[in-house]
């Protein structure tokens, strides 16, 4: 990752229900907080051998938020999520390959479906 493609603000816009990330280069990113829930790919979520999805995303509630972000390192984030979860790291890589209206996970799969 280059320095024209990392965050310079990182932001949960709870109005908007949605992650707002500026990069360096000038994009401005909004990732809706249910897609990023959706989206967590630590073992409680995602089967680490199959890698089959262990959370059903219709179950995360519509009113999902963000508790608490925090910075892990100079390459992710830790999201702390309003239903208790906080084992997921999004790295800045993965969060700026996301596209939530392709579904894009930031991995080539979709966060709805298994992998």
């Amino acid at each position: 990752m280059t320095d024209a493609t990392r965050p310079t603000h990182v932001a949960a816009v709870s109005g908007e229900g949605a992650l707002s990330i500026t990069w360096a280069d000038g994009r401005v990113q909004r990732l809706p907080f249910v897609f990023l829930r959706g989206a967590c790919r630590c073992a409680k979520c995602v089967n680490e051998l199959t890698g089959e999805r262990m959370i059903d995303p219709a179950a995360i509630p519509a009113d999902i938020a963000v508790a608490r972000i925090e910075k892990v390192g100079h390459y992710a984030i830790r999201i702390v999520w309003s239903d208790g979860h906080d084992t997921g790291l999004y790295t800045w890589r993965r969060l700026r390959a996301m596209d939530p209206d392709t579904g894009d996970d930031g991995t080539g799969s979709a966060a709805t479906g298994t992998t």
